[in-house]
């Protein structure tokens, strides 16, 4: 965004280009810096969709191992450990 943007959008070094990145990729958008060409727009839209994708693949992958174990959990209570017979 340095680069692309540069001082005029308030881009005046590479450590607020890092911070405003931050910023974007983890969804807060404070709005204090924000890109004013349609490159830095594009960039900005695709760093958006990438902060959004980190959030939510683990999420929705750590919510289905837990309905997964949660279901086996209580299939096997449905079966005695010792013999296999199913509990009434």
């Amino acid at each position: 965004m340095y680069i692309i943007e540069g001082p005029e959008a308030g881009f005046t070094n590479i450590p607020i280009s890092m911070y405003w990145a931050i910023v974007t990729m983890t969804t807060v958008g404070y709005g204090d810096i924000a890109p004013l060409t349609n490159l830095g727009r594009m960039l900005a839209s695709v760093l958006m969709i990438m902060g959004y994708a980190i959030i939510a693949v683990p999420t929705g992958i750590v919510t289905s191992e837990l309905t997964r174990a949660r279901r086996t959990q209580s299939e096997n209570r449905e079966y005695c450990p010792h013999c296999g017979e199913k509990l009434v």
